[in-house]
């Protein structure tokens, strides 16, 4: 898709991006041992957000919430076949706590980067939020 940019320059227009890639700071340990680390977030939709309203678990316990909806918006970690609310109920909290923070930066904001500047020679540049691990800029 076109559009016309400043002074009537044409300017390609990004596709949507929809599916994010991420690494867990611990990583999920499955049944057999191995260690998930790499996985994606998909874009959630409307329908993401209601539905985990209706579950039982998300009623009784408003914090469950959280993991019902990454559940439902994580669709690869490492090798394993499917990821559910399960899964996600069996990781280590820090990994939880660094998926609920994935999932506000690619929903909310709607992207991964960030403009920044330098606090020495204030020069303004973007850097790339998705995929870093918790503690590194």
């Amino acid at each position: 898709m076109r559009r016309e940019g400043p002074a009537g320059a044409q300017q390609q227009r990004e596709p949507l991006r929809t599916e994010f890639e991420f690494e867990l700071p611990r990583g999920f340990v499955d049944e057999s041992g191995t260690v998930h680390r790499n996985g994606a977030m998909r874009l959630a939709t409307a329908r993401d957000e209601l539905i985990p309203l209706r579950d039982v678990r998300v009623r009784e316990n408003p914090a469950y919430l959280s993991v019902v909806l990454l559940g439902r918006v994580i669709t690869r970690l490492g090798t394993l076949a499917s990821v559910h609310d399960g899964t996600v109920e069996n990781m280590f909290a820090s990994d939880l706590a660094f998926l609920q923070d994935f999932y506000r930066q690619i929903n909310a904001e709607g992207h991964t980067r960030a403009a920044v500047s330098c606090p020495h020679c204030e020069e303004s540049f973007e850097v790339e939020l998705a995929g870093s691990r918790l503690g590194e800029s």
